[in-house]
């Protein structure tokens, strides 16, 4: 088994996203079911085609000259679909270390069975990172039983990427399919953050409607950051504008979460917005390079 371990040459490339979905496996299973999916690209209203491989994102990025996270969501207690499997993803990333970067996802309602698969995506396989959604994982991040996970996560010094916000998934669907919500509250990570002070938090997407909540954490925890994902930079919430100028400039991280949001589409709209010149390479790379622990371009 070869075990992923990054070749980026972070010179040569322009961004890292740090927000990218693996939708579809080599043999054509979904991460998420046919309605769900359908929801949400009625949501987004993406100009891009659905369910990327991990070689599709290799591709795609490539040609971009930028470097990407990629990861699934493990939500089969939550949403009572099979995941796609984070193994099989690491190992395909492996394959393209020029220009991927693969986080793992675990379902936290396993317990034991989920610390250990964590510790062994990230010992075995070599994920830098874990994607966890508490909307369609159906779980509050801090609450005492997932203490273990995030404990594990710290020790091995990987980050912990959440979903924060509004959701597309599920979005018009008689009670959004069941999704709440409230697990993705940004408050609920603050106390994570103070209880693991060395695990790398970052809080996925302008998390509306709590945006302020949002800042307020990521100012005051040390080891929390915000991806800019999932939003047209169109839409930004002007306070959040203000902070990625100010102080929150060497917290904010680059991502799109294509497919349902392109890098092209991502840039054209934020050349519309006022972002100082000395802000654009660490937001666009940087900051990443250095939460994800490679080497800097500079």
């Amino acid at each position: 088994m070869t075990v992923y371990s990054p070749s980026i040459e972070t010179a040569a490339i322009t961004a890292i996203d740090f927000h990218t979905h693996v939708e579809a496996d080599g043999r054509g299973h979904l991460s998420l079911d046919q309605e769900l999916m359908d929801a949400s690209a009625a949501y987004f209203r993406g100009d891009h085609p659905r369910t990327p491989t991990v070689t599709d994102l290799a591709n795609y990025y490539r040609e971009r000259h930028m470097a990407a996270v990629v990861f699934t969501v493990d939500a089969r207690t939550g949403l009572g679909h099979p995941p796609l499997s984070s193994e099989e993803i690491a190992r395909a990333a492996a394959e393209h270390a020029d220009v991927l970067i693969p986080f793992g996802s675990v379902d936290p309602h396993r317990g034991a069975a989920a610390v250990a698969q964590a510790r062994n995506l990230v010992e075995e396989y070599g994920v830098r990172g874990f994607k966890f959604h508490p909307g369609l994982q159906a779980f509050s991040p801090n609450q005492p039983e997932f203490r273990p996970l995030w404990s594990v996560l710290e020790e091995l010094g990987t980050v912990a990427l959440f979903h924060t916000g509004q959701t597309g998934i599920g979005a018009g669907l008689p009670g959004g399919r069941g999704i709440k919500l409230r697990y993705s509250d940004p408050l609920l990570l603050d106390d994570v953050a103070a209880d693991h002070p060395g695990l790398t938090i970052v809080m996925a997407h302008p998390a509306v409607p709590w945006v302020d909540t949002q800042i307020s954490i990521a100012t005051h925890k040390a080891n929390v950051y915000v991806d800019l994902s999932g939003w047209s930079p169109t839409y930004f919430p002007p306070q959040l504008v203000r902070q990625l100028n100010g102080p929150l400039r060497h917290k904010v991280l680059y991502g799109s979460d294509f497919p349902v949001i392109t890098p092209d589409r991502w840039f054209r709209d934020l050349a519309a917005l006022e972002i100082k010149d000395e802000v654009k390479p660490l937001l666009f790379k940087e900051n990443a390079l250095r939460v994800l622990s490679l080497e800097s371009a500079r």
